[in-house]
């Protein structure tokens, strides 16, 4: 296992919609999260102790999904734009198959 992970092209762009829809809408996520964000959007190699903060969230907040609006682009849903600032599926997907 190395000592860094670069995140994906995909992983990026969820980032970078997820900053989007939350500057356009005025809600979603923390400030930890929209820190997440930028690092994924830019493609920032990170630590171990991160890609396992990322599985974390994921797994905690997995239930956000069945929350009216999610995956709506056109309305989000908070949980929603936060789903997307961690990478979105592609990296709930990345950061437990790093772990393995």
């Amino acid at each position: 296992m190395t000592d860094t992970f670069k995140p994906t092209a995909a992983m990026a762009e969820q980032a970078a919609k997820g900053l989007g829809l939350r500057e356009k809408f005025k809600r979603g996520g923390t400030e930890i999260g929209v820190a997440r964000a930028r690092d994924l959007k830019n493609q920032r190699e990170l630590s171990l102790a991160t890609v396992k903060r990322m599985k974390s969230y994921f797994a905690r907040h997995k239930v956000d999904k069945r929350a009216k609006n999610f995956g709506d682009d056109d309305n989000p849903s908070a949980g929603y734009i936060a789903w997307l600032l961690w990478g979105g599926d592609e990296g709930r997907d990345w950061a437990s198959s790093k772990l393995k």
